[in-house]
C-alpha cells in the first residue's frame, strides 16, 4: 500500500490520468451495496468513521469492512435501529506490471518494456479527516454501533478515528398536526 499516493503527482499540472483504451479491461468492484439497514427512518445520531493519513483503500478492504460493520450492528443493534453508509466509491484503477521470476526469467520476461500493466482492482483515494462509514441510530445504540466501527476499522489500512454529530429529527406530534377538513 502507498502511503502517499499523490505526492509523484503533485509537480505536474494535471492529475493522474490514465487512457482506458490502454486497459484491457477495468475489473469490477467487490462492493455489493452502499446502503445498509433501515433505509426510510431518520435517527438523530450519527456516528462517522474517518481516516487520519491520505491513503488508497482497495475495494476489496471496503467489502470487508462493510461486511464486519453491517453483521456486527445487525446483530447487537437490529436491523430496524440503524442505517449504515458507505461513503467512498474506488474509482481509481490499479495496476501490475507482472514479471516473470525463477530460472530463465530473463527469456520470458519483458522487464520495462511496454510496462503500463494490467489492471487488477479499483481503489479509492481518500485524503485526511475524510469520512468513510457512517452509522445513523438512536443514542440508545451509541456504543454498540462505536463497537461496529471500531472493529470494520482493523480491515482499513489506515489509522481511524471516529466523528460524532447531533440532528433534530422533527417528531410527530398527533396534537400538532393540522385537522383532516370535512368536504
Amino acid at each position: 500500500m502507498v502511503r502517499k499516493p499523490a505526492k509523484m503527482y503533485r509537480n505536474l499540472a494535471k492529475k493522474a490520468y490514465t487512457r482506458r483504451e490502454y486497459m484491457g479491461g477495468v475489473p469490477g468492484s467487490k462492493v455489493v451495496t452502499f446502503d445498509m439497514g433501515n433505509l426510510n427512518a431518520e435517527f438523530p445520531l450519527e456516528i462517522g468513521l474517518a481516516v487520519e493519513e491520505s491513503c488508497q483503500i482497495r475495494h476489496t478492504a471496503l467489502e470487508a469492512a462493510r461486511i464486519s460493520i453491517n453483521r456486527k450492528l445487525q446483530k447487537d443493534v437490529g436491523r430496524m435501529n440503524f442505517k449504515l453508509k458507505l461513503r467512498v466509491f474506488p474509482h481509481h484503477v490499479l495496476r501490475e506490471n507482472k514479471q516473470a521470476t525463477g530460472a530463465g526469467a530473463d527469456r520470458v520476461s519483458e522487464g520495462m518494456r511496454l510496462s503500463f500493466g494490467k489492471a487488477v482492482g479499483t481503489a479509492a483515494r481518500v485524503s485526511p479527516g475524510q469520512i468513510i462509514f457512517s452509522v445513523y441510530t438512536t443514542p440508545h445504540y451509541l456504543v454498540p454501533s462505536k463497537e461496529a466501527l471500531r472493529a470494520g476499522s482493523h480491515k482499513l489500512p489506515s489509522p481511524m478515528h471516529l466523528v460524532f454529530s447531533e440532528k433534530t429529527v422533527p417528531s410527530v406530534n398527533p396534537s400538532s398536526e393540522p385537522a383532516p377538513q370535512a368536504e
